[in-house]
């Protein structure tokens, strides 16, 4: 059951962060990627607390506050640090919300390594704490991220022979991904569904690739 009241707090918390950030009120289209991303963690990290039996209000308010820090400035190493910032800036805060303090860790140590799997301070790998980051790993890989990623790549602008090379590095590292380590059961089931549309949409890229230079024999 979600506890929409503490999770619309944490919705507000993270938009006035926001609006706080110089970057992000100077780049209004970044702003809007990284809150359209927060919900999207959110939703996947709420769906893996359903399947696991986790407090979904715990988990959805993790997701909420996991990338929080893109409030600040980064510096030299500002895009490796943010979870840890993330884990610092949100821990008052879960204060604030009447979080139990054991809770109050696992939610922070869960958002402090969902960049490189590290904190700075002590916690405990428990799956939910792993599935932030595995909440944040699933939405690397949905249909928008594929627009987003062709469009970015300049794919389009690619000379025919790049395309096809493309595709398969794609596919290479896609099947190198494919049995990546979860926290969860729930996690690994939506990792390998979103992989397995992943592959089989630059399966058939190929195969399309492949009809437009010759008749088949």
């Amino acid at each position: 059951m979600l506890n929409r009241e503490i999770t619309e707090k944490a919705e507000a918390f993270l938009k006035r962060k926001f609006d706080e950030g110089l970057y992000l009120n100077t780049h209004p289209a970044d702003k809007a990627y990284r809150i359209e991303h927060t919900y999207r963690v959110a939703n996947i990290g709420r769906e893996i607390a359903h399947a696991e039996g986790f407090d979904e209000t715990e988990m959805v308010t993790a997701c909420l506050l996991h990338d929080v820090s893109y409030c600040e400035e980064f510096g030299e190493n500002g895009w490796r640090e943010h979870g840890r910032r993330a884990a610092a800036i949100a821990r008052p805060f879960l204060k604030e919300l009447g979080f139990a303090e054991d809770r109050i860790c696992d939610i922070c140590y869960g958002i402090a390594i969902h960049v490189d799997d590290k904190a700075d301070f002590e916690g405990e790998r428990t799956p939910f704490a792993l599935s932030v980051g595995d909440a944040d790993n699933i939405d690397r890989f949905d249909v928008y991220r594929i627009h987003e990623t062709l469009s970015g790549d300049g794919f389009l602008e690619m000379a025919f022979e790049q395309k096809r090379e493309y595709c398969q590095k794609r596919l290479t590292r896609l099947r190198e991904l494919y049995n990546l380590k979860m926290g969860t059961r729930a996690a690994e089931e939506l990792w390998k569904s979103r992989l397995d549309f992943y592959i089989s949409f630059f399966e058939r890229l190929a195969r399309q690739l492949e009809s437009s230079e010759r008749v088949s024999d």
